[in-house]
């Protein structure tokens, strides 16, 4: 009942799989970022610090991302389907669990830790499972799928926003608990595939599993690297920007439009950066380098706004940040994912995935209690902005030595104009096919090293 294409199919149902990874991305992402909106009402309703409530986003996000590698050995092992399905129950549940908390250890364990849990499951397989399906249009259909993140932050962020202001912090957990439980269905769409290179037999043991073997590869351990580093301060804005906006007077609603101004510009850009990225004309490591700086720069805007004017000006200057943090965060978001069935091949991608969701956590997970911490300590949050996207910036400077550690391969010549090879749309220069299956004595034939 499987079908068994040459290849990737490059669309088909593919393009169902993109809509389910966009609203998985929405409903973990999206919504993560928005929930920062909340942060201030759980300080005033249990007397804490903001350094204490930023670690309920804080766990969130990094068991969310610590927890993905086993996501991802579950899909390798039992498919993408009923993983995510699950995944979707458990996040549900832990909203509803966090609706009726009494302290802050109970959100810390509701949304830390079941929500957190939860979102582990859905995200890399529902990822990796659509890079399986496309070859050609990869990273355009991953950046598709990414804007979820962009499009649920401009509806949630004013939707949160009404329902904490008419239901109280409460009663909005409550009618997310339901939001996320549409999770479930989403996983129902991701149909199996099977390709050439698939291992005839799920891996045995917990480390083959968890895919821990791809480190032994030179670049995927830089690449790692650098990603880690970039994961210190590329969330931060997740949960504190809307907590930045308040603090500079914008009010609720003025935070909220923040948050909406940055999602539009990551949604729009993660497509623009898709489909550049597919067209080949630029070297994937170097986009990938471009774009990490330019996120780092724009995380450093965010945090010079209040040296920039007067409290009066604020405003304004704040919105033209945010949306060029979310132009450039945007722009990067794809390539991450993009570049690794170039570096990994298409038979490791979920794993991989999870790999780099895992290392994303550590910074997922110091980055915003840091921010908090340096805001307690300050009095504003210009301080942890600046700390945030100067980890940005030094995971950049790991990227500039992702080119040497990979094979040096180009197009072999043709005699005349023809159709690119199936995985042209790679970004790195890599032997693609060989990757999918190193058996295959053919699998060279449309690239020379």
């Amino acid at each position: 009942m499987t079908p068994k294409p040459a290849g990737p199919p490059d669309g088909g149902w593919g393009w169902v799989v993109a809509a389910a990874a966009f609203a998985v991305n929405g409903l973990s992402y999206g919504l993560l970022r928005s929930l920062g909106l909340a942060l201030p009402d759980l300080a005033e309703h249990f007397d804490r610090s903001t350094q204490d409530t930023a670690w309920v986003s804080a766990l969130a996000l990094a068991v969310q991302q610590a927890a993905s590698p086993v996501g991802s050995a579950l899909s390798t092992r039992w498919g993408a389907r009923p993983v995510v399905m699950v995944g979707g129950v458990l996040t549900s549940l832990g909203f509803v669990f966090s609706a009726f908390a009494h302290s802050l250890l109970h959100l810390y364990l509701g949304l830390g830790v079941l929500a957190g849990s939860g979102w582990a499951l859905v995200f890399a397989p529902a990822l990796g499972t659509l890079s399986r399906y496309f070859s050609r249009r990869r990273v355009l259909a991953v950046g598709l799928a990414l804007t979820g993140n962009g499009a649920s932050s401009l509806l949630l962020a004013p939707t949160l926003q009404f329902l904490l202001d008419t239901f109280g912090w409460r009663g909005a957990l409550l009618l997310l608990g339901a939001i996320t439980l549409h999770l479930a269905p989403c996983g129902a769409l991701l149909r199996p595939l099977v390709l050439p290179g698939d291992p005839l037999a799920p891996p045995r043991g917990p480390l083959a599993a968890l895919g821990l073997g791809l480190f032994a590869r030179r670049a995927f351990s830089i690449f790692a690297l650098g990603t880690a580093l970039v994961g210190g301060g590329y969330f931060v804005p997740y949960v504190h920007l809307a907590p930045h906006a308040l603090d500079l007077g914008l009010g609720g609603y003025g935070a909220a439009l923040v948050v909406a101004v940055a999602a539009v510009g990551d949604a729009g850009a993660r497509l623009i950066s898709g489909w550049l990225a597919d067209q080949g004309w630029v070297p994937l490591s170097r986009l990938l380098l471009v774009f990490a700086v330019l996120t780092g720069l724009g995380v450093l805007a965010v945090g010079l706004v209040p040296l920039a004017g007067s409290q009066e000006g604020c405003g304004g200057a704040l919105l033209a940040a945010a949306g060029a943090y979310g132009l450039s965060a945007g722009s990067y978001a794809p390539l991450v994912f993009g570049v690794l069935p170039g570096l990994v091949g298409v038979g490791g991608v979920v794993q991989a995935t999870g790999l780099v969701m895992m290392l994303m956590s550590l910074g997922g997970l110091l980055g915003p209690p840091l921010s908090g911490f340096l805001r307690d300590e300050t009095g504003d949050f210009t301080a942890s902005f600046l700390a945030c996207g100067s980890f940005i910036l030094s995971g950049s400077f790991i990227y500039m030595g992702l080119p040497g550690a990979l094979p040096s391969c180009g197009p072999a010549p043709a005699p005349g104009p023809a159709p690119p090879p199936p995985e042209s749309g790679e970004l790195l220069p890599v032997l693609p096919v060989a990757l999918l299956s190193s058996e295959n004595p053919q699998s060279t034939r449309d690239t020379t090293c």
